[in-house]
C-alpha cells in the first residue's frame, strides 16, 4: 500500500500534475489558485495544539521561545503519585520536556521529605505544546509548571473536584500583601526547595509573596535572586526551567538581575502603576492570532510527527519511574518499549514590565 501523503505533498503533486496537463494560457489563469497555501495553513495554531492529544514521538526538544514556541518528545506526569495530585486533568496540560517532568516528581518527592504534604499539580503544558486554547501565554515549550500553594490533602480528590476546586489565595482580599492567616513557613521552605534545583531559571510569585520573603528569609538568601514578582501568582507558583540540552533551537530567557531581587524593582510594584486598568481590554491575545508561520519551522513537523503506543507507554508513573517510549519503528520492532524511549541528545537585565500580559 503507497504511503499516504499529507496535504501539502498532494497539493505540490497536483500543482505539478497541472503544469504538465493545462495549456499555456490555461495554466497562466489557473496557477494563482494553485499557488495559494491550503486553507489548513491559516488555521491558528492554538486549535492545532489544543486538539492534539499525544506528544510527538520524536526525541526531546525544545524549539522557540518560552510564549511562541513547541517542543516533541514530550512526557506526562500521572495523575496520581505518591506525593501528587494532578488538578484540572481534562485539560491534558500534563505534559512537559522529560527534564521539567522529572524535576517536578523530584520536587514532590523531597517537599514531603521537608514537611511539606505533597504537591497540587496545575498547568505543565499540551502534548506538542504550542498556544494554548485558554489561559497562559507561555508553557509552550514544555520548560514551565504551575504548581498550587494548597497542599495536598490526605486522601485522593475525586475528578470532579480536581475540576471544580479552587487553589486558595495568599494575599489578603483587596490588598498586595500576605493575607498572614494563611501564609506559614512551609511555604517558604516549598520555594526555596524549587529554588535550589539548578535547572531551574525562574520561579514566578505574586509581588506580596516576594515581599514576604524578603521581610522573613534570614541566613542563605542567594535563592531569593530567583524568585520574581509577576501579575497573578497569588494562588500558585509558576517554575521555569533553563533550556536544555539537545535543544539548540530553543531561545534563551535574559537573565535575572543580580542582588536577591528585593531592592527598587520590587518598591516598583507597590506603586500604582503595575495595577492601571489595560487601556485596551479587549484586544485579541497573542494566542487568538496565532497561525503556524508564526511559530518556528519545526512546529509544523512536531505537530505531523506520529503520536506514542499510548499515554501510558510516555507517562511518568505513580510508582515514581519515567517511560518515556517511542512508537514502535521497523528499527525497534519487537524490542521492548525502554529500548525505544525519548532520550534527550546528549546577562543582560530583566526590564520592569510596563503592561499586564498572560504569564
Amino acid at each position: 500500500m503507497a504511503p499516504e501523503l499529507s496535504m501539502s505533498a498532494l497539493f505540490d503533486r497536483f500543482r505539478r500534475s497541472a503544469a504538465r496537463l493545462l495549456p499555456a494560457a490555461l495554466l497562466a489563469v489557473a496557477m494563482p489558485m494553485f499557488d495559494a497555501p491550503p486553507a489548513a495553513a491559516a488555521e491558528l495554531a492554538k486549535d492545532l495544539f489544543g486538539r492534539t492529544a499525544l506528544p510527538a514521538a520524536l526525541p526531546a526538544k525544545s524549539y522557540g521561545f518560552y510564549s511562541k514556541g513547541c517542543f516533541s518528545g514530550g512526557i506526562a506526569i500521572a495523575n496520581d503519585g505518591p506525593h501528587w495530585q494532578a488538578m484540572r486533568p481534562s485539560r491534558n496540560r500534563r505534559w512537559g520536556h522529560p527534564t521539567m517532568v522529572a524535576l517536578i516528581e523530584k520536587l514532590s518527592r523531597e517537599a514531603v521529605a521537608d514537611g511539606w504534604p505533597g504537591l497540587l499539580l496545575g498547568d505543565i503544558s499540551q502534548p506538542r505544546g504550542g498556544p494554548m486554547l485558554t489561559g497562559h501565554a507561555s508553557h509552550q515549550i514544555g520548560l514551565d509548571a504551575d504548581i498550587w500553594f494548597t497542599p495536598m490533602p490526605n486522601r485522593r480528590l475525586t475528578v470532579t473536584e480536581r475540576e471544580k476546586i479552587g487553589a486558595v489565595s495568599m494575599i489578603r482580599k483587596k490588598g498586595l500583601t500576605v493575607d498572614e492567616s494563611v501564609w506559614t513557613p512551609a511555604r517558604a521552605r516549598l520555594l526555596k526547595r524549587a529554588a535550589s534545583y539548578p535547572e531551574v531559571e525562574r520561579i514566578l510569585v505574586h509581588p506580596g509573596i516576594k515581599k514576604k520573603l524578603c521581610d522573613t528569609v534570614t541566613g542563605d538568601r542567594s535563592w531569593l535572586q530567583k524568585v520574581r514578582p509577576f501579575w497573578g501568582h497569588d494562588s500558585h507558583f509558576h517554575v521555569r526551567i533553563g533550556c536544555q540540552p539537545g535543544s539548540p533551537d530553543c531561545k534563551r530567557q535574559a537573565a535575572t538581575n543580580p542582588g536577591d531581587g528585593c531592592d527598587k524593582s520590587l518598591a516598583w510594584w507597590f506603586t500604582e502603576e503595575p495595577w492601571r486598568p489595560n487601556k485596551d481590554p479587549d484586544a485579541p491575545k497573542a494566542r487568538d492570532l496565532m497561525t503556524m508561520d508564526a511559530l518556528p519551522k519545526a512546529c509544523r513537523a512536531v505537530l505531523d510527527a506520529p503520536s506514542p503506543v499510548s499515554e501510558a507507554a510516555v507517562t511518568l508513573g505513580g510508582s515514581g519511574s519515567a517511560i518515556a517510549a517511542a512508537p514502535v519503528q521497523p528499527e525497534t520492532a519487537g524490542l521492548p518499549l525502554s529500548a525505544s524511549a525519548f532520550l534527550p541528545a546528549q546577562g543582560s537585565p530583566v526590564p520592569l514590565p510596563q503592561w499586564r500580559p498572560d504569564n
